[in-house]
């Protein structure tokens, strides 16, 4: 049977670049035909790419992933995922960044064992890492807005001119569309700022 090597790249934006996982596949000797790049978050598998991989895997073949969440960034869709090619597509998998997940080898039972155990810890720590960012996120945003930290665009200066100019425009001698055209604001700028000041 001819057992194919393919390698599987992921970034999360088009900006991203792809050489450090490029070159990993390369010296692991995955050829260019065989490596797979999607250009999207993990936050799910609609990746044409992978879906693509995916139907090519045949029992026997090897997928070459830099490191575990190039798979997905949800502790159950990575488990779910390697499930998928080890186990129904009876395909190997190695993770360049971690040699202890590398069905390749020891395809024993105790081998077998390791790895999923190995898996499951590396991603629940995955999981539970992003959790813990997305609280401090969300924990430092609460303790800089009861700072008084204000989040958003800030409002807009007055000009100088904006008194003489709203005082002619309520005195009638100009429209708040030449008043707002005089300052260099739109039409509800002017009008919210002429509404707050005769308040």
């Amino acid at each position: 049977m001819d057992e194919k090597i393919y390698g599987y790249i992921r970034v999360s934006s088009r900006e991203q670049n792809t050489d450090r996982q490029l070159i990993a596949m390369h010296e692991f000797g995955v050829k260019d035909e065989y490596i797979f790049t999607d250009r999207q978050s993990g936050k799910d598998f609609d990746r044409p790419a992978y879906r693509r991989l995916i139907r090519k895997i045949k029992p026997g073949d090897t997928l070459v992933i830099k490191s575990i969440d190039r798979l997905g960034r949800n502790y159950n869709e990575i488990l779910e995922q390697w499930q998928l090619i080890s186990k129904k597509k009876n395909a190997a998998i190695v993770v360049l960044d971690m040699p202890l997940l590398d069905t390749r080898q020891g395809r024993d039972l105790i081998g077998t064992l390791i790895a999923d155990i190995v898996l499951q810890l590396l991603s629940y720590v995955a999981q539970t890492e992003r959790e813990f960012i997305h609280q401090r996120q969300a924990e430092g945003i609460a303790a800089a807005k009861a700072r008084g930290v204000h989040f958003g665009r800030q409002p807009m200066e007055r000009p100088a001119e904006f008194e003489p100019v709203c005082k002619a425009w309520a005195e009638g001698k100009l429209t708040a569309r030449k008043a707002a055209e005089y300052l260099g604001v739109t039409h509800k700028t002017f009008l919210k700022w002429a509404v707050g000041e005769n308040n």
